[in-house]
């Protein structure tokens, strides 16, 4: 919206000049980074006591960390507040006629609806089950066929240079390049289904998904901007989309949405973001994954959430088979309460090795 409202300012008064900024996408990141940090922090306190006030509650599952029944009662459903803070600064700032700018949009809201479903039928039955798996998964792949039959559309445009490319790219590898062409529709599906529960099953911990969330988007804001500019796509060999660009306004705006939702969730939480936020949040890291050719690399960005995820796999299936358990609990961090860790030195040292594995993905762009 301001993309078209600042610069013809700067063009009608001369002394409005620098307005003219507002075209350049690094100055519209920072700006929307900003514009969803203050709207976090600002309307944070009216959100939490509101949900309060409808006495929305978070339901704390029996079998979990004898710790966390504390926690009973902490207000929850804030994906709203981090969703509602990425969104609108989005608007705000991006080229509002970019494709891109709505499939993330959109698939981030998308995500965030079954999440909040969820969370919604938790609330009314008062019980930590919430929409049944097979309806959750399928309204899941519903939103990521959507995805994934748009990016395929704008792969067969025929626009040069291309819009988008059904093409993988692998990390390390600069000629292993398969085109799936029609079958890349279910390669999204895997790709959005897979980081949208990894993400949830990484929320288990105050501040633990939205600050290894937040090192994964500003890690992707990096990545987003480099696929949109011609002289660095074409220096790593990366494959160069222009759209991409106003990309690198949304991943800006979720890195200001998760510092902002940060403050409040931080140990001990004000409030929980619920599936809502997860699932949103995942939905949203899975589509700019899609978007700027990255699919490969999101599961070197996300390690945590990869590693919690095989946790919870590991788990299940070697207790079906044996009968015993891997781990103490599952997901992986529920493991390391158990064993001695304080909440906070979880936290903690999971975001430490957040941070590392976002800074060696950013290292194999070079590598390959």
């Amino acid at each position: 919206m301001l993309y078209y409202l600042l610069p013809p300012l700067s063009d009608v008064a001369p002394f409005l000049g620098f307005l003219n900024v507002a075209r350049y996408i690094t100055f519209r990141t920072a700006a929307a980074s900003l514009t969803a940090l203050l709207f976090s922090l600002i309307v944070g306190p009216w959100f939490i006591r509101k949900v309060r006030d409808f006495q929305i509650g978070q339901i704390i599952r029996q079998e979990g960390p004898q710790s966390h029944r504390a926690k009973a009662g902490t207000p929850t459903m804030g994906g709203i507040l981090i969703l509602s803070a990425a969104i609108f600064p989005t608007i705000f700032w991006a080229d509002l006629a970019n494709p891109f700018v709505w499939i993330a949009v959109c698939a981030t809201a998308g995500c965030g609806a079954v999440g909040f479903a969820d969370d919604y039928l938790k609330l009314t039955r008062r019980s930590h089950h919430g929409l049944l798996p097979r309806y959750k998964m399928a309204a899941l792949i519903l939103v990521a066929v959507a995805v994934g039959v748009a990016v395929v559309w704008l792969a067969r445009t025929g626009q040069k240079p291309p819009v988008y490319t059904t093409q993988l790219i692998f990390p390390f590898f600069k000629n292993l390049t398969p085109d799936l062409g029609a079958w890349y529709v279910l390669f999204v599906v895997v790709v959005l289904v897979c980081s949208t529960n990894a993400v949830n099953l990484t929320d288990g911990l105050d501040g633990l998904a939205i600050s290894t969330f937040g090192v994964a988007a500003a890690a992707f804001t990096a990545l987003t901007y480099v696929t949109s500019h011609a002289v660095l796509a074409g220096y790593l060999l990366l494959p160069h989309f222009p759209f991409a660009g106003e990309l690198t306004v949304f991943c800006g705006a979720l890195v200001g949405a998760s510092l902002g939702f940060l403050w409040y969730n931080s140990y001990p939480a004000e409030i929980f973001m619920g599936d809502v936020g997860s699932l949103g949040l995942g939905g949203a890291i899975g589509t700019v994954a899609v978007l700027i050719k990255q699919e490969m690399l999101l599961v070197v960005v996300g390690g945590i959430w990869v590693l919690e995820a095989l946790s919870v796999i590991i788990q299940v299936g070697w207790f079906k088979m044996t009968g015993r358990r891997v781990f103490r609990m599952a997901p992986f961090h529920h493991h390391c309460e158990l064993i001695g860790w304080s909440e906070p030195k979880v936290i903690a040292r999971f975001v430490i090795v957040a941070i590392l594995f976002a800074l060696f993905s950013l290292t194999t762009l070079k590598l390959r």
